[in-house]
Protein backbone atom coordinates (compact mmCIF):
# COMPACT_ATOMS: atom_id res chain seq x y z
CA UNK A 1 0.00 0.00 0.00
CA UNK A 2 2.87 2.40 0.86
CA UNK A 3 4.45 1.72 -2.30
CA UNK A 4 1.14 2.67 -3.89
CA UNK A 5 1.10 6.08 -2.21
CA UNK A 6 4.36 6.51 -2.84
CA UNK A 7 4.19 6.44 -6.80
CA UNK A 8 1.00 8.08 -6.55
CA UNK A 9 2.37 11.19 -4.51
CA UNK A 10 4.94 14.08 -5.81
CA UNK A 11 7.65 12.86 -8.37
CA UNK A 12 9.97 15.10 -5.79
CA UNK A 13 8.77 13.32 -2.56
CA UNK A 14 8.98 10.00 -0.80
CA UNK A 15 6.83 8.83 1.66
CA UNK A 16 8.86 7.87 5.42
CA UNK A 17 7.40 7.43 8.62
CA UNK A 18 8.07 10.18 11.34
CA UNK A 19 6.68 8.98 15.25
CA UNK A 20 4.34 6.80 14.33
CA UNK A 21 3.05 8.86 11.55
CA UNK A 22 3.41 9.00 7.66
CA UNK A 23 5.30 12.53 6.20
CA UNK A 24 6.45 13.27 2.95
CA UNK A 25 10.29 13.96 2.34
CA UNK A 26 11.55 16.02 -0.77
CA UNK A 27 13.85 13.46 -2.77
CA UNK A 28 16.96 14.50 -3.83
CA UNK A 29 16.12 14.58 -7.85
CA UNK A 30 17.89 15.46 -10.78
CA UNK A 31 17.18 15.35 -14.18
CA UNK A 32 19.97 12.85 -15.70
CA UNK A 33 21.78 16.08 -17.36
CA UNK A 34 22.29 17.55 -14.53
CA UNK A 35 23.86 14.51 -12.60
CA UNK A 36 26.52 14.37 -15.09
CA UNK A 37 26.85 17.45 -14.97
CA UNK A 38 27.27 17.82 -11.23
CA UNK A 39 29.49 15.46 -10.91
CA UNK A 40 32.26 16.86 -12.51
CA UNK A 41 32.34 14.83 -15.82
CA UNK A 42 31.41 17.45 -18.06
CA UNK A 43 28.86 20.46 -18.83
CA UNK A 44 25.25 19.76 -19.43
CA UNK A 45 25.38 20.00 -22.94
CA UNK A 46 27.97 17.24 -23.39
CA UNK A 47 26.53 15.03 -20.84
CA UNK A 48 23.29 15.94 -22.60
CA UNK A 49 24.52 14.60 -25.95
CA UNK A 50 25.90 11.65 -24.18
CA UNK A 51 22.59 10.54 -22.92
CA UNK A 52 21.37 10.89 -26.67
CA UNK A 53 24.37 8.79 -27.85
CA UNK A 54 23.39 5.78 -25.78
CA UNK A 55 26.06 6.20 -23.15
CA UNK A 56 24.32 6.57 -20.26
CA UNK A 57 22.71 3.87 -18.22
CA UNK A 58 20.45 4.35 -14.78
CA UNK A 59 20.01 1.08 -12.61
CA UNK A 60 21.23 -1.13 -16.07
CA UNK A 61 18.75 0.86 -17.79
CA UNK A 62 19.61 2.15 -20.84
CA UNK A 63 17.84 5.87 -21.08
CA UNK A 64 18.19 8.32 -23.58
CA UNK A 65 15.95 11.40 -22.30
CA UNK A 66 17.97 13.88 -20.49
CA UNK A 67 14.96 14.65 -18.30
CA UNK A 68 14.96 11.67 -16.87
CA UNK A 69 15.03 12.11 -13.03
CA UNK A 70 17.50 10.26 -11.33
CA UNK A 71 16.87 9.79 -7.23
CA UNK A 72 20.61 11.00 -5.79
CA UNK A 73 20.42 8.43 -2.77
CA UNK A 74 19.24 5.04 -4.89
CA UNK A 75 19.55 5.27 -7.82
CA UNK A 76 23.39 4.27 -9.85
CA UNK A 77 23.88 5.87 -12.99
CA UNK A 78 26.54 4.39 -15.13
CA UNK A 79 28.59 6.34 -17.80
CA UNK A 80 30.46 4.11 -20.61
CA UNK A 81 29.96 1.44 -18.23
CA UNK A 82 31.21 2.67 -15.32
CA UNK A 83 30.02 4.34 -11.90
CA UNK A 84 29.23 7.61 -12.13
CA UNK A 85 31.58 9.04 -9.09
CA UNK A 86 31.77 12.75 -8.22
CA UNK A 87 34.95 14.30 -8.82
CA UNK A 88 36.83 15.64 -6.25
CA UNK A 89 35.53 19.28 -5.54
CA UNK A 90 37.67 21.77 -7.13
CA UNK A 91 37.29 25.98 -6.29
CA UNK A 92 39.16 28.41 -8.41
CA UNK A 93 39.36 32.58 -8.88
CA UNK A 94 39.48 33.53 -12.32
CA UNK A 95 40.82 37.03 -13.48
CA UNK A 96 38.03 37.12 -16.84
CA UNK A 97 39.03 39.48 -18.84
CA UNK A 98 36.20 41.73 -20.84
CA UNK A 99 35.62 39.88 -24.31
CA UNK A 100 35.29 36.92 -22.99
CA UNK A 101 31.94 34.85 -22.67
CA UNK A 102 30.70 33.26 -19.12
CA UNK A 103 29.93 29.42 -21.20
CA UNK A 104 31.10 26.54 -22.24
CA UNK A 105 30.88 27.26 -25.71
CA UNK A 106 29.62 29.70 -28.69
CA UNK A 107 28.37 28.99 -31.75
CA UNK A 108 30.32 31.48 -33.24
CA UNK A 109 33.47 30.74 -32.29
CA UNK A 110 33.85 33.90 -29.59
CA UNK A 111 36.41 33.09 -26.82
CA UNK A 112 35.01 31.69 -23.55
CA UNK A 113 36.25 31.54 -19.99
CA UNK A 114 37.10 27.83 -20.55
CA UNK A 115 39.38 28.37 -22.90
CA UNK A 116 41.49 30.23 -19.77
CA UNK A 117 41.13 26.80 -17.81
CA UNK A 118 42.14 24.34 -20.36
CA UNK A 119 44.80 22.83 -17.16
CA UNK A 120 42.19 22.98 -14.57
CA UNK A 121 42.12 19.13 -14.97
CA UNK A 122 38.34 18.42 -14.05
CA UNK A 123 35.15 20.47 -15.40
CA UNK A 124 34.16 23.63 -13.29
CA UNK A 125 31.43 25.68 -14.07
CA UNK A 126 30.81 29.12 -12.84
CA UNK A 127 28.99 31.05 -10.10
CA UNK A 128 26.94 33.36 -11.87
CA UNK A 129 28.04 35.52 -14.79
CA UNK A 130 29.61 38.51 -15.77
CA UNK A 131 28.57 39.19 -19.47
CA UNK A 132 30.79 40.17 -22.26
CA UNK A 133 31.85 43.21 -21.40
CA UNK A 134 32.77 42.64 -17.94
CA UNK A 135 36.11 41.81 -16.10
CA UNK A 136 37.20 40.70 -12.71
CA UNK A 137 36.40 38.22 -10.59
CA UNK A 138 34.64 34.87 -11.62
CA UNK A 139 34.21 31.79 -9.07
CA UNK A 140 34.09 28.76 -10.40
CA UNK A 141 33.58 24.87 -9.04
CA UNK A 142 32.08 21.53 -9.53
CA UNK A 143 30.30 21.78 -5.83
CA UNK A 144 26.60 22.72 -7.08
CA UNK A 145 25.59 23.83 -3.17
CA UNK A 146 28.63 25.77 -2.73
CA UNK A 147 27.72 28.11 -5.85
CA UNK A 148 24.32 27.70 -4.72
CA UNK A 149 24.92 29.54 -1.16
CA UNK A 150 26.68 32.05 -3.31
CA UNK A 151 24.10 32.79 -6.10
CA UNK A 152 21.36 33.26 -3.84
CA UNK A 153 19.85 36.10 -3.14
CA UNK A 154 18.43 35.50 0.18
CA UNK A 155 22.70 34.33 1.41
CA UNK A 156 23.15 38.07 1.11
CA UNK A 157 26.84 37.49 -0.16
CA UNK A 158 28.37 40.88 -1.37
CA UNK A 159 29.48 41.58 -4.74
CA UNK A 160 31.45 44.73 -5.51
CA UNK A 161 32.01 46.16 -8.59
CA UNK A 162 34.56 49.37 -9.81
CA UNK A 163 32.49 51.44 -12.33
CA UNK A 164 33.26 54.40 -14.76
CA UNK A 165 30.10 56.08 -15.67
CA UNK A 166 29.52 57.83 -18.78
CA UNK A 167 29.11 61.35 -17.23
CA UNK A 168 29.20 63.31 -13.88
CA UNK A 169 26.75 61.93 -11.12
CA UNK A 170 25.61 63.95 -8.54
CA UNK A 171 25.33 63.19 -4.92
CA UNK A 172 21.32 62.67 -5.66
CA UNK A 173 22.16 60.40 -8.24
CA UNK A 174 24.33 58.55 -6.17
CA UNK A 175 21.80 58.84 -3.04
CA UNK A 176 19.38 57.08 -5.45
CA UNK A 177 21.80 53.95 -6.10
CA UNK A 178 21.92 53.85 -2.25
CA UNK A 179 17.96 54.02 -1.92
CA UNK A 180 17.18 51.60 -5.08
CA UNK A 181 16.19 52.41 -7.86
CA UNK A 182 13.41 50.73 -10.34
CA UNK A 183 14.00 48.15 -12.97
CA UNK A 184 11.83 46.49 -15.58
CA UNK A 185 11.94 43.46 -12.57
CA UNK A 186 11.28 45.67 -9.99
CA UNK A 187 13.25 48.10 -7.56
CA UNK A 188 16.50 46.88 -6.67
CA UNK A 189 17.63 46.46 -3.01
CA UNK A 190 19.90 49.11 -1.40
CA UNK A 191 23.69 49.16 -2.41
CA UNK A 192 26.47 50.93 -1.06
CA UNK A 193 28.13 53.69 -3.17
CA UNK A 194 31.43 55.31 -3.26
CA UNK A 195 32.20 57.59 -5.08
CA UNK A 196 35.91 56.50 -5.83
CA UNK A 197 36.82 59.85 -7.95
CA UNK A 198 35.53 62.29 -10.63
CA UNK A 199 37.94 63.03 -13.95
CA UNK A 200 36.93 66.07 -16.10
CA UNK A 201 33.98 63.97 -17.54
CA UNK A 202 33.74 60.50 -15.54
CA UNK A 203 32.52 59.58 -12.01
CA UNK A 204 34.46 56.58 -11.26
CA UNK A 205 32.34 54.55 -8.35
CA UNK A 206 32.57 51.43 -6.49
CA UNK A 207 29.29 49.98 -6.28
CA UNK A 208 28.43 46.61 -3.95
CA UNK A 209 24.90 44.78 -4.19
CA UNK A 210 23.57 41.18 -2.66
CA UNK A 211 21.56 40.41 -5.14
CA UNK A 212 22.58 39.52 -8.83
CA UNK A 213 19.99 40.20 -11.64
CA UNK A 214 21.02 40.22 -15.31
CA UNK A 215 23.33 42.99 -16.21
CA UNK A 216 21.78 44.71 -12.86
CA UNK A 217 24.95 47.25 -12.42
CA UNK A 218 24.45 48.31 -16.11
CA UNK A 219 20.92 49.06 -15.78
CA UNK A 220 20.85 50.66 -12.43
CA UNK A 221 23.34 53.22 -14.52
CA UNK A 222 21.24 53.39 -17.62
CA UNK A 223 17.97 54.57 -14.65
CA UNK A 224 19.92 57.36 -14.52
CA UNK A 225 20.26 58.76 -18.01
CA UNK A 226 23.92 57.59 -18.63
CA UNK A 227 26.18 54.16 -19.14
CA UNK A 228 28.79 52.19 -17.73
CA UNK A 229 31.96 52.90 -20.02
CA UNK A 230 33.40 49.88 -17.97
CA UNK A 231 32.93 47.44 -15.01
CA UNK A 232 35.63 45.23 -12.89
CA UNK A 233 33.79 43.09 -10.38
CA UNK A 234 36.58 43.12 -7.80
CA UNK A 235 35.02 41.30 -4.83
CA UNK A 236 32.94 38.60 -3.35
CA UNK A 237 32.49 38.32 -0.36
CA UNK A 238 35.73 38.83 1.46
CA UNK A 239 37.36 37.50 -1.59
CA UNK A 240 38.96 40.07 -3.67
CA UNK A 241 41.23 39.62 -6.86
CA UNK A 242 44.69 40.52 -5.29
CA UNK A 243 47.49 40.64 -7.65
CA UNK A 244 46.18 38.12 -9.49
CA UNK A 245 47.28 38.88 -13.38
CA UNK A 246 44.44 39.25 -15.84
CA UNK A 247 43.21 35.96 -17.40
CA UNK A 248 44.94 33.56 -14.74
CA UNK A 249 43.02 31.48 -12.04
CA UNK A 250 44.29 30.13 -8.81
CA UNK A 251 42.60 28.04 -6.47
CA UNK A 252 41.14 29.29 -3.18
CA UNK A 253 42.39 28.09 0.34
CA UNK A 254 40.27 26.61 2.95
CA UNK A 255 39.90 30.10 4.54
CA UNK A 256 38.33 31.57 1.65
CA UNK A 257 36.25 29.16 0.80
CA UNK A 258 35.57 29.68 5.08
CA UNK A 259 34.68 33.27 4.77
CA UNK A 260 32.20 32.43 1.64
CA UNK A 261 29.76 30.89 4.56
CA UNK A 262 30.43 27.58 2.85
CA UNK A 263 32.89 25.74 3.71
CA UNK A 264 34.19 22.32 1.98
CA UNK A 265 33.97 18.84 3.54
CA UNK A 266 36.51 17.37 1.15
CA UNK A 267 39.96 19.03 -0.02
CA UNK A 268 40.89 20.94 -2.61
CA UNK A 269 42.93 19.48 -5.22
CA UNK A 270 46.06 21.05 -7.50
CA UNK A 271 44.89 20.48 -10.31
CA UNK A 272 47.45 21.35 -13.31
CA UNK A 273 48.99 24.62 -13.23
CA UNK A 274 47.69 27.52 -11.50
CA UNK A 275 48.52 31.35 -11.92
CA UNK A 276 50.34 30.73 -8.65
CA UNK A 277 52.10 27.92 -9.81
Amino acid sequence: MFDRLDARSDRHARLVYSHGGIVLKKRPLKTLDRVLSKAGVGSRVEAAQWVRAGRVRVNGRLVRDTDHWVDMERDEVRLDGRPLQVRERVYLLLYKPAGYLTTYRDPQGRPTVYDLLEDVGTFVSPVGRLDLDTSGLLLMTNDSQFAEWITNPDSHVPKTYLVKASGLLTEGQLQQLRDGVMLSDGPTRPAEIVRVRDSARYTHLEITLTEGRNRQVRRMVEALGLEVLKLVRVQIGSLRIGTLPIGQWRLLTAAEKQSLGRASRSPARTPGKSAEG
